[in-house]
């Protein structure tokens, strides 16, 4: 019989107090008046005041020993600062990627109050997309892939490219979450909040708990998610 893991201990809280100070590259994270590293040992440094304040809260919000499961908007930052300033050609194709098979594009053929709904909630935003970022998508009905025009992904990569290394990698990590690069995007303009973007990424999902009901796994998971969507929805906030 195979032995069990031994759980991680986590860290315990080692500081008094954190805080947030005025550096020059920006906007640190102060533990005691000392700055934290991320796993690559590169400081905490944030680019507004508001988005270290937000991650430095977490810090503070730590009880007697520091959970980073709890932590989105440290995790993300340090993704931000480790990851996405290495790799951000890979990382916008990724955000592309997700826009060549956006879930908003992907309309149901029955039934009719669903299809309905799904045009009526799903098509402003993809009609705001065209008319704000210039990114023409073309919805198709059934699941079966079709590929975006190529010109809407060079359009959705060049966008990527062009955000800063926070922004990209909340927009990268809430493609992923709600499985749309539209409804990213519509988090960081501030058109959608986060549980509005949650909610029409769960459209579908929704309408068929109304109709069979909903158990109590996929309530939690609904409630993580929407922990997740405000997570995001703060992240992009406190960048603006």
């Amino acid at each position: 019989m195979a032995e069990k893991t031994p759980p991680i201990e986590k860290p315990r809280r080692f500081y008094k107090a954190a805080t947030i100070g005025l550096v020059e590259s920006g906007f640190a994270v102060l533990l005691d008046g000392r700055t934290p590293k991320s796993p690559a040992r590169s400081p905490l440094v944030l680019p507004s005041q508001a988005l270290a304040q937000l991650v430095a809260d977490e810090w503070e919000a730590q009880a007697k020993v520091i959970d980073s499961t709890i932590m989105p908007a440290t995790r993300l930052a340090f993704t931000a600062i480790d990851r996405i300033s290495e790799t951000r050609a890979e990382v916008a194709r990724e955000v592309a990627a997700y826009a060549g098979s956006d879930l908003l594009c992907y309309r149901a053929d029955h039934p009719t109050p669903l299809v309905e709904r799904q045009t009526r909630e799903w098509q402003p935003v993809l009609d705001w997309a065209g008319k704000t970022l210039g990114v023409t998508f073309t919805p198709v009905t059934g699941i079966i892939h079709t590929p975006q025009p190529q010109q809407t992904l060079d359009a959705v990569e060049g966008l990527a490219l062009s955000l800063d290394d926070f922004s990209l990698a909340g927009v990268a990590y809430a493609a992923g979450l709600l499985g749309s690069t539209v409804l990213a995007l519509a988090i960081r303009a501030g058109e959608l909040d986060g549980q509005g973007a949650l909610d029409l990424s769960r459209l579908e999902e929704t309408f068929q708990a109304d109709i069979w009901g909903q158990d109590a796994e996929a309530r939690l998971r609904a409630d993580n998610l929407a922990i997740e969507a405000l997570a995001l929805e703060r992240w992009f906030t406190a960048l603006r």
